[in-house]
């Protein structure tokens, strides 16, 4: 659990700068024979995310988009919402952007709320106040960021042309805390942590930055990288889940999403779940998920350490599969799969019951499903509706609930 962020169960975006998409604390849902799914739900302008602050807040990140069509910046805003009617309690003002894409937010360790959203980053306190901004350095979108364990802030911003660019923040006034670094490739990916490294998915290969004290800057590790493109016509990947001694992510992440990832996919490949070892990135191995030509994804699989069991799924074809991982967590043998399955989304998964939340796009609108991590079984579904497949980002709530974004539309979903 980085020390970085707030003492919350769900304070950054998959609950932290690892990516596990578990709750850090706090029991699952433990649906019980007999018991369903309800949801309250709102409609909102491009909602990306919520996080959890101090018991009982609920933070919700949206932000413009009308603007971006005819090459204006747009802007995001911070509210807190009731964790139960999902009505606004307070909002920040409209917060400078940039470029369109789903930015950032997480809940400091310090106690305030960071987003990094176009190019800007942007300081604010819990009643969504403004407290400082910074105005980044490259006029691209940058696609969120990581707090490290010394509270440094590090982003990135998102081209799949030119090289990527790191920049780390302090704290405080939103400060460089050292020169930008270059990385030596592209990368469309958000980026993934573990203590002070830094993990970035390239549009080629995957490597890492090690944050050096003596030096006050981000050191590349020249002795850990993959190339995880061997010319099999797999396209760039996504956000990397790292648990305690491997890297987790998906390739084919080019796509056609408009409102839906269906049929969405470009390369006429399939795409694959990429394994690779944290202490040696000779050890990395590639599985197929569906087979099936044009296979894509946008988001990253999931890692149950607790269940040694690994998700991945091809959104574009409408496919979910489960292995389960060996004791040295490195080999994957097929566990379950679930054909015409429409899951995009990030992820939520609870250690303690087993439980796996996603989501299952069909007949024309958004469903959220509970699973049992084990063995696919369907412990509870709910239709939120709107017309767009989530892409984004939930969260866990604070009690036997939960938020689920789909861009225009933001739901709590309960147990009844």
């Amino acid at each position: 659990m980085s020390s970085g962020y707030l003492d919350s169960p769900w304070p950054a975006e998959d609950a932290g700068p690892q990516r596990l998409q578990a709750p850090r604390r706090g029991a699952g849902l433990a649906l019980r024979a007999g018991e369903t799914l309800r949801c309250t739900t709102r409609n909102t302008l491009m909602s990306t995310m919520t996080v959890l602050g101090a018991p009982g807040e609920v933070y919700l990140l949206t932000h413009s988009a009308l603007r971006s069509r005819i090459g204006l910046p747009t802007t995001a805003q911070v509210s807190r919402i009731d964790p139960q009617t999902l009505a606004t309690r307070r909002r920040s003002p409209r917060l400078r952007g940039g470029p369109m894409w789903p930015g950032g937010m997480a809940v400091h360790r310090n106690g305030d709320l960071y987003v990094v959203y176009g190019c800007h980053a942007h300081r604010l306190d819990r009643d969504c106040q403004p407290r400082a901004c910074r105005r980044l350095p490259i006029a691209q979108p940058y696609n969120s960021f990581v707090v490290l364990e010394n509270g440094l802030l590090v982003t990135k911003n998102l081209s799949d042309r030119t090289n990527a660019w790191l920049s780390v923040l302090e704290p405080d006034e939103l400060l460089p805390a050292s020169p930008d670094t270059e990385c030596p490739e592209p990368s469309i990916a958000r980026l993934s942590a573990i203590g002070n490294t830094v993990y970035v998915v390239g549009t080629r290969s995957i490597f890492r930055y090690r944050w050096h004290d003596e030096r006050n800057c981000l050191v590349f590790d020249d002795t850990w990288r993959f190339e995880y493109l061997d010319g099999h016509g797999q396209t760039y990947g996504w956000d990397v889940v790292l648990d305690d001694r491997q890297a987790w992510f998906m390739d084919n992440g080019q796509h056609r999403y408009r409102i839906r990832m269906i049929g969405a996919g470009v390369s006429p490949a399939p795409n694959r779940l990429i394994r690779v070892s944290l202490d040696d990135s000779r050890d990395h191995d590639r599985h197929l998920i569906s087979g099936l030509a044009g296979g894509s994804i946008t988001n990253p699989p999931l890692v149950s350490i607790r269940h040694r069991i690994v998700i991945g799924y091809d959104s574009a074809n409408r496919y979910l599969r489960a292995w389960r991982l060996d004791a040295e967590g490195r080999s994957l043998s097929p566990l379950w799969h679930k054909a015409d399955f429409g899951c995009a989304s990030h992820l939520i998964h609870y250690p303690d019951t087993g439980e796996l939340v996603i989501n299952d796009y069909r007949r024309g609108g958004e469903e959220v499903v509970v699973l049992a991590l084990e063995n696919g079984a369907e412990l509870g579904r709910v239709r939120i509706g709107g017309i767009t497949q989530g892409v984004v980002f939930p969260s866990a709530g604070w009690g036997r609930d939960f938020y689920w974004s789909s861009m225009g539309r933001l739901a709590r979903v309960y147990v009844e």
